[in-house]
Protein backbone atom coordinates (compact mmCIF):
# COMPACT_ATOMS: atom_id res chain seq x y z
CA UNK A 1 0.00 0.00 0.00
CA UNK A 2 1.54 3.59 -1.15
CA UNK A 3 1.81 6.35 1.73
CA UNK A 4 -0.21 9.16 1.80
CA UNK A 5 1.42 12.25 0.78
CA UNK A 6 0.14 15.24 2.97
CA UNK A 7 1.65 18.59 2.03
CA UNK A 8 1.07 21.60 4.59
CA UNK A 9 2.86 24.55 5.91
CA UNK A 10 6.13 23.98 8.35
CA UNK A 11 6.37 24.46 11.52
CA UNK A 12 9.72 25.34 14.09
CA UNK A 13 8.74 21.60 15.07
CA UNK A 14 9.87 20.43 11.30
CA UNK A 15 13.05 22.14 11.30
CA UNK A 16 15.13 19.43 12.35
CA UNK A 17 13.95 17.30 9.76
CA UNK A 18 14.21 20.06 7.10
CA UNK A 19 18.26 20.42 8.31
CA UNK A 20 18.22 16.95 7.83
CA UNK A 21 16.95 16.79 4.45
CA UNK A 22 19.34 19.82 3.46
CA UNK A 23 22.46 18.28 4.87
CA UNK A 24 22.24 15.58 2.48
CA UNK A 25 21.34 18.11 -0.06
CA UNK A 26 24.64 19.11 0.53
CA UNK A 27 26.59 15.86 1.10
CA UNK A 28 25.61 15.21 -2.39
CA UNK A 29 27.43 17.78 -3.70
CA UNK A 30 25.37 17.98 -7.11
CA UNK A 31 22.10 19.72 -5.46
CA UNK A 32 22.92 23.24 -3.84
CA UNK A 33 25.58 25.62 -3.95
CA UNK A 34 26.36 24.90 0.05
CA UNK A 35 29.53 23.46 0.96
CA UNK A 36 28.98 23.12 4.81
CA UNK A 37 26.35 21.18 6.57
CA UNK A 38 24.51 23.28 8.75
CA UNK A 39 22.71 23.03 12.29
CA UNK A 40 19.13 23.13 13.49
CA UNK A 41 20.44 26.53 15.46
CA UNK A 42 21.99 28.07 12.23
CA UNK A 43 18.72 27.50 10.09
CA UNK A 44 16.39 29.07 12.83
CA UNK A 45 16.70 32.94 11.51
CA UNK A 46 16.71 31.30 8.19
CA UNK A 47 13.43 29.65 8.75
CA UNK A 48 11.53 32.24 10.59
CA UNK A 49 12.05 34.51 7.00
CA UNK A 50 9.08 32.39 5.50
CA UNK A 51 5.55 33.41 5.59
CA UNK A 52 2.92 31.35 4.78
CA UNK A 53 1.04 34.12 3.48
CA UNK A 54 3.82 35.75 1.61
CA UNK A 55 6.65 32.93 0.76
CA UNK A 56 5.95 29.57 2.49
CA UNK A 57 8.09 26.70 3.61
CA UNK A 58 5.88 23.49 3.39
CA UNK A 59 6.74 20.32 3.87
CA UNK A 60 5.61 16.71 2.72
CA UNK A 61 4.38 14.53 5.09
CA UNK A 62 4.00 10.49 5.11
CA UNK A 63 3.36 9.01 8.38
CA UNK A 64 3.88 11.87 10.98
CA UNK A 65 7.46 11.72 9.10
CA UNK A 66 8.70 15.07 7.07
CA UNK A 67 9.76 13.52 3.77
CA UNK A 68 10.69 16.47 2.10
CA UNK A 69 10.29 20.40 1.72
CA UNK A 70 9.56 22.94 -0.75
CA UNK A 71 10.05 27.01 -0.33
CA UNK A 72 8.70 30.01 -2.03
CA UNK A 73 11.41 32.99 -1.42
CA UNK A 74 11.55 36.82 -3.04
CA UNK A 75 14.02 36.93 -5.81
CA UNK A 76 15.57 40.16 -5.50
CA UNK A 77 14.18 41.09 -2.24
CA UNK A 78 12.89 44.51 -1.86
CA UNK A 79 12.62 45.31 -5.73
CA UNK A 80 9.09 46.24 -6.22
CA UNK A 81 8.72 45.77 -10.20
CA UNK A 82 10.21 42.02 -9.03
CA UNK A 83 7.47 41.32 -6.12
CA UNK A 84 5.55 39.00 -8.20
CA UNK A 85 7.96 36.68 -8.89
CA UNK A 86 9.32 33.78 -6.45
CA UNK A 87 12.14 31.65 -6.14
CA UNK A 88 11.09 27.87 -5.70
CA UNK A 89 13.77 25.37 -4.01
CA UNK A 90 12.58 21.76 -3.31
CA UNK A 91 14.11 19.11 -1.65
CA UNK A 92 13.79 15.35 -0.55
CA UNK A 93 15.05 12.98 2.04
CA UNK A 94 17.20 10.37 0.33
CA UNK A 95 15.31 7.61 1.56
CA UNK A 96 12.11 9.02 -0.32
CA UNK A 97 13.00 9.73 -3.79
CA UNK A 98 11.48 8.81 -6.37
CA UNK A 99 8.26 8.49 -5.11
CA UNK A 100 6.29 11.13 -6.20
CA UNK A 101 7.10 13.85 -3.01
CA UNK A 102 9.04 16.25 -5.24
CA UNK A 103 6.37 16.43 -8.17
CA UNK A 104 3.76 16.38 -5.06
CA UNK A 105 6.14 19.82 -3.29
CA UNK A 106 6.37 21.49 -6.68
CA UNK A 107 2.48 20.71 -7.90
CA UNK A 108 1.35 22.39 -4.45
CA UNK A 109 3.63 25.04 -4.89
CA UNK A 110 2.38 26.05 -8.35
CA UNK A 111 -1.25 26.08 -7.32
CA UNK A 112 -0.45 28.19 -4.07
CA UNK A 113 0.99 31.09 -6.34
CA UNK A 114 -2.46 32.16 -7.52
CA UNK A 115 -3.32 33.17 -3.64
CA UNK A 116 0.07 34.72 -2.98
CA UNK A 117 -0.07 36.52 -5.98
CA UNK A 118 2.74 35.36 -7.90
CA UNK A 119 2.95 35.31 -12.02
CA UNK A 120 6.48 33.70 -12.24
CA UNK A 121 8.12 31.16 -10.43
CA UNK A 122 12.35 30.57 -10.94
CA UNK A 123 13.95 27.90 -9.99
CA UNK A 124 17.73 28.35 -9.52
CA UNK A 125 19.97 25.58 -10.01
CA UNK A 126 23.36 23.35 -10.88
CA UNK A 127 23.51 21.75 -14.07
CA UNK A 128 24.76 18.77 -12.63
CA UNK A 129 21.39 18.03 -10.89
CA UNK A 130 19.57 16.35 -13.59
CA UNK A 131 16.70 14.29 -11.69
CA UNK A 132 15.52 18.14 -10.38
CA UNK A 133 16.06 19.80 -13.79
CA UNK A 134 13.61 16.64 -14.64
CA UNK A 135 11.63 17.44 -12.30
CA UNK A 136 11.08 21.20 -13.35
CA UNK A 137 10.50 20.19 -17.13
CA UNK A 138 7.62 17.98 -16.01
CA UNK A 139 5.98 21.25 -14.77
CA UNK A 140 6.66 22.80 -17.82
CA UNK A 141 9.56 25.19 -16.73
CA UNK A 142 11.72 26.18 -19.44
CA UNK A 143 16.11 27.05 -19.17
CA UNK A 144 15.74 30.44 -19.14
CA UNK A 145 19.55 31.37 -18.22
CA UNK A 146 22.52 29.79 -17.97
CA UNK A 147 25.74 30.94 -16.61
CA UNK A 148 28.78 28.87 -17.64
CA UNK A 149 30.84 27.43 -15.56
CA UNK A 150 30.83 29.92 -12.12
CA UNK A 151 29.90 27.39 -9.37
CA UNK A 152 33.52 26.05 -8.01
CA UNK A 153 33.25 23.10 -5.26
CA UNK A 154 37.09 23.41 -5.30
CA UNK A 155 37.48 19.81 -7.23
CA UNK A 156 35.22 20.89 -10.07
CA UNK A 157 33.02 23.60 -11.47
CA UNK A 158 29.36 23.36 -13.31
CA UNK A 159 26.90 26.10 -14.66
CA UNK A 160 23.84 27.71 -12.93
CA UNK A 161 20.71 27.50 -14.24
CA UNK A 162 17.71 29.45 -14.02
CA UNK A 163 14.30 27.36 -15.08
CA UNK A 164 11.75 29.37 -15.20
CA UNK A 165 7.19 29.08 -15.22
CA UNK A 166 5.37 31.88 -16.19
CA UNK A 167 1.87 31.24 -14.15
CA UNK A 168 -0.51 34.15 -16.07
Amino acid sequence: MKNKTTIRIANIDDLPFIVDIYNQAIRSKSATGDMNEFTVDERIIWFNKFDADKYPLYVAQQNDKVVGYATLSPYRAGRQAMSKIAEISFFVDNFFQRMGIGSALVKHAISDCKRLGKDNLLAILLDINPDSISLLKKFNFEEWGRLPDVIDFGKFRCDHLIYGLNLK
